[in-house]
């Protein structure tokens, strides 16, 4: 179980730190990360570290799909996150 934690917190923060190094592409002008990989991203347990990241770093936040898909993918992770607790004990 310590693992699993291990691995999602990583997973975030890279996830978090991917949405700054976008934002610093867009500002720089420098080729940018493509939205569906981020929605992967969320889809694969990162839904929180990008959420983060868009507040934080104030990034996608106007794109109407990622302000409606990557909060409720959030709710699928959490939600299979607790499954999973559930089955483990």
């Amino acid at each position: 179980m310590i693992i699993w934690i291990a691995v999602y917190v990583i997973w975030n923060t890279i996830a978090f730190f991917r949405m700054g190094a976008d934002k610093n592409y867009a500002k720089t002008g420098r080729a940018r990360i493509p939205e569906r990989t981020f929605f992967l991203w969320a889809a694969l347990f990162g839904a929180a570290g990008i959420w983060g990241g868009m507040l934080f770093f104030r990034h996608k936040t106007r794109h109407r799909s990622f302000r409606i898909a990557i909060p409720a993918l959030l709710a699928l992770n959490i939600g299979l996150l607790a499954v999973q607790l559930v089955s483990f004990y």
